[in-house]
């Protein structure tokens, strides 16, 4: 199954999370949204969803799931995939964070943001939160980083 990541995984290797345009812009580059590469990685995705193997626990306003750890062979980033059509909880991104964001119904924002590349800076806190609709959501956090806040 980490094969469906790698894409994912490699556009974001050594980006600088502090400048989150820039990072965003670079995500956009190396890995475009709507080309033939990211659609794939889409598709995979969508089935993994149908099959359960993925963000598969809790449920709606937000379903998740961990597919990996930090390590050498996820390029230092954790995975985690979150179905969400409403806000999730608090944390804090010690290391930023990277997500890709796929629509599955409706015209859904992530953190105001079309589908496609989200990049949040190192520091920064948030209550996740789609509107809109409905997406599926790869995060991926350098080293696992991510602090749970209250």
């Amino acid at each position: 199954m980490l094969d469906t990541f790698r894409p994912l995984l490699e556009a974001a290797q050594g980006l600088d999370l502090a400048d989150a345009p820039s990072a965003r812009a670079e995500l956009a580059r190396r890995l475009p949204p709507q080309g033939p590469a990211a659609r794939a990685v889409e598709r995979d995705l969508r089935a993994l969803l149908a099959e359960g193997r993925i963000a598969d626990r809790g449920e709606l306003p937000v379903k998740w799931g961990r597919v990996a750890k930090a390590t050498p062979e996820t390029l230092g980033f954790s995975i985690d995939v979150v179905l969400m059509n409403g806000a999730g909880p608090r944390h804090l991104h010690p290391r930023g964070e990277v997500n890709f964001c796929i629509a599955m119904d409706g015209a859904p924002t992530f953190e105001g943001d079309p589908p496609g590349w989200v990049v949040l800076p190192a520091g920064s806190t948030h209550v996740p939160t789609v509107a809109g609709g409905t997406m599926l959501i790869v995060y991926l956090l350098p080293d696992g980083a991510v602090e749970w806040v209250r």
